[in-house]
């Protein structure tokens, strides 16, 4: 059973950054591929960005293409996410998730460990 405890969530200035992480527990970190969706207000949660158990390969929406980057530290069992530049449209509550095996996945349904949430608040 995976544990997965997001961190690093706030309130800040449109064109700021943030850098939220996610610390894993209960099983082999490198077992795992890693991603982070969002969900704002009245919303569904949304893909953000993935990354393989080896970090050669992530994947990013378009919203965050350019602005967000998705990396991971297999031996302090964490993977992170650094968002650049951000908008009032990133406010939302940022979810990690984890799914067995070195493909990651867009969508939701594939994952089947998720944290709890941290919440991220871009104002203008």
């Amino acid at each position: 059973q995976v544990q997965l405890v997001e961190s690093g969530g706030g309130l800040v200035q449109a064109g700021g950054s943030l850098r939220l992480s996610c610390a894993a527990s209960g099983g082999t970190f490198s077992n795992y591929a890693m991603a982070w969706f969002r969900q704002a207000p009245g919303k569904e949660r949304d893909f953000v960005a993935a990354i393989s158990r080896s970090s050669s390969s992530t994947a990013y929406a378009d919203s965050v293409k350019g602005r967000g980057t998705i990396s991971r530290d297999n031996a302090k069992s964490t993977v992170y996410l650094q968002m650049n530049s951000l908008r009032p449209e990133d406010t939302a509550v940022y979810y990690c998730a984890a799914v067995r095996g070195d493909s990651y996945y867009t969508r939701r349904s594939a994952y089947y460990y998720w944290g709890q949430g941290t919440q991220v608040t871009v104002s203008s």
